[in-house]
């Protein structure tokens, strides 16, 4: 069978041809690349991937299929796969259908045999930009279109992506894999955490509830008094996409919880708590997103290898209401992580849940929930 071409046009004239695979469709978003080795399917099932077009620098995808125990949302939120090769007969006791398959049944795009060294590199030159993927236009029609796309960085995807609804979240048995070694300081807590969903991925609410917490999810929308008056015990602001400069009632309602209750946050949520007590974002060229991210405590002078996927960041020199940095990045000396001096607030740039990545930070959800049995204490 003679695979169909497609095209991958980024905004600035650049054309990418490859074969098609996945749903034979035409998508378009930001132009981003993740440079970690394995977990696919987690990275295509991340909400803070929404609005996105993702290219692999690993050179195989789909190689382990696909299995029921690795997804971090009910659905693919890329809206289109790049890759060097995809496989057609992936090999894994627990894979249920291929990479193919996956993407074609949830209408998402690929484009493989493309050059994603080369394509990298491009986009580390010229920063992340919009793109189409297509195996429907021409290469002329395509760059008349990706001309006239609105930009990322105008659109609340948060809205896109968050429950409707709260809900109590249930421990799914078959994803125990996915959780880390833990410590017993915290297990058995019976603390009642309530996950505000910017976009969360399922391992933070797993590792909660394997940590013996009782959680509660609830909509981004959520005001400051409904989520008072359900008394937790603490507050976690999850991962999730876009601007954050966009998210003002998000700020608004930090700014209602701020002092009542011991706060976390994560990735998106770590910078809107950032910009509640006055620091300023900005965008990245390029992003960080793979799970190879060194990261140094300032505390300690440890150095921890993280796993990460953001493309703003927090401005160091514009830090007031009692916040201070507490990591920093050793590749470009970004924000990777806040402490307030007198309030229980935690915030990390990066993700202690991983999934994919490496399992040596999820003690930070720990240290939060040893903070909040402190406050309570």
């Amino acid at each position: 069978m003679v695979a169909k071409k497609a095209i991958l046009v980024l905004k600035d004239g650049s054309v990418y041809e490859g074969n098609s695979f996945g749903a034979e469709a035409t998508t378009y978003g930001e132009v981003i690349f993740n440079t970690s080795m394995t977990g696919y399917q987690e990275v295509l099932t991340d909400p803070s991937y929404a609005g996105q077009i993702l290219v692999s620098t690993y050179p195989l995808m789909g190689n382990y299929g696909i299995n029921e125990a690795h997804f971090e949302s009910k659905q693919i939120h890329v809206r289109g796969l790049v890759a060097r090769e995809y496989c057609l007969q992936p090999s894994h006791w627990q894979s249920s259908s291929t990479l193919h398959k996956f993407l074609q049944e949830n209408g998402i795009p690929g484009i493989s045999e493309v050059d994603t060294r080369a394509l990298t590199r491009h986009i580390r030159w010229g920063g992340v930009m919009m793109g189409i993927l297509t195996s429907e236009m021409t290469t002329e029609e395509a760059l008349k279109e990706v001309k006239s796309l609105l930009s990322y960085d105008c659109v609340d995807f948060v809205h896109q992506v968050s429950t409707e609804k709260p809900y109590e979240w249930q421990s799914d048995k078959p994803a125990i894999a996915n959780l880390p070694s833990l410590s017993l300081r915290a297990q058995r807590s019976n603390l009642h955490i309530i996950v505000i969903d910017l976009g969360l991925k399922y391992n933070i609410l797993r590792i909660l509830t394997h940590l013996g917490c009782q959680v509660t999810v609830v909509p981004c929308d959520t005001s400051s008094e409904d989520i008072l008056r359900s008394n937790p015990d603490g507050l976690v602001l999850s991962s999730g996409p876009g601007n954050p400069a966009l998210l003002g009632y998000i700020v608004e309602t930090i700014k209602g919880l701020w002092g009542k209750k011991p706060m976390m946050g994560i990735c998106l949520g770590h910078q809107l708590i950032g910009r509640a007590l006055g620091a300023k974002t900005f965008k990245l060229k390029f992003g960080h997103r793979g799970g190879n991210h060194p990261v140094r405590d300032l505390a300690t002078g440890r150095v921890y290898i993280t796993a990460q996927n953001h493309g703003y960041a927090i401005a160091p020199d514009s830090l007031e209401g009692g916040l201070e940095v507490s990591h920093i990045n050793l590749n470009d000396g970004t924000v990777e992580g806040l402490r307030h001096r007198e309030l229980p607030i935690l915030a990390v740039q990066y993700h202690p849940e991983a999934s994919p990545g490496p399992q040596d930070n999820a003690y930070l959800l720990e240290s939060f929930l040893d903070m909040v049995k402190c406050k309570d204490a």
